[in-house]
């Protein structure tokens, strides 16, 4: 990555860990994706059992491949055929893994989901939450953290899934109430009442949408 790049990544992700602990969540920065991924595996114990919604980059770092050795108990979704029981497991899931649709620089993290079993298992259940966010996620404040959330995540994530949305459609968001939308539920968590519970690893690169 550009070294003036990296730079500027380096001192707003201190702004945003500043924010985050202001919050009672705990930030990190990761220099790379190798660097993401060793930092990641130092929250999770071994013999924890682990679980995610649909984090694009978790894959993106090698996370889900490491968690898939006889260390760990990962409860994969993809390849269980109950999906249900796979949701369900979440809650009671030592580690969740998660990205965030956008974080601002004050530590607020935004996200919007169609089953809304992602965003649920964020806000309650696991006892562990670990966010993995690319710095091309980080918004000014709230309102730009929407925007993004709605303006880019949901129309990439909408032509992933083969939906038929306005947003799959035109790539931006109609704020639509179509059968197929995945902006059904807004999660903008602000405060951790729970020390210890949610931990954000900011990564200096384009990771997920």
């Amino acid at each position: 990555m550009n070294p003036n790049i990296t730079k500027r990544n380096e001192l707003l992700a201190q702004k945003v860990i500043k924010g985050l602990e202001s919050r009672n969540m705990t930030g990190y920065y990761a220099a790379d994706k190798e660097a993401a991924l060793a930092q990641a595996l130092a929250l999770i114990p071994q013999g924890s059992s682990v679980t995610m919604g649909g984090c694009m980059s978790a894959h993106e770092i090698g996370l889900v491949e490491a968690l898939k050795s006889d260390a760990y108990h990962f409860i994969d979704r993809d390849a269980m055929e109950d999906k249900r029981a796979a949701m369900l497991a979440a809650y009671d899931a030592d580690v969740f893994l998660a990205s965030a649709n956008a974080i601002t620089e004050d530590g607020i993290l935004v996200n919007i989901d169609g089953n809304s079993n992602r965003v649920s298992a964020i806000a309650q259940g696991p006892k562990k939450v670990i966010f993995i966010v690319g710095m091309n996620k980080v918004c000014n404040d709230v309102d730009g953290a929407i925007k993004r959330a709605r303006n880019v995540a949901a129309p990439i994530n909408a032509q992933r899934f083969g939906l038929s949305t306005p947003c799959a459609k035109t790539g931006s968001c109609f704020n639509c109430k179509s059968p197929d939308t995945i902006c059904c539920q807004f999660l903008i968590t602000r405060f951790s009442r729970h020390a210890g519970r949610i931990h954000v690893i900011l990564v200096n690169d384009i990771l997920g949408f």
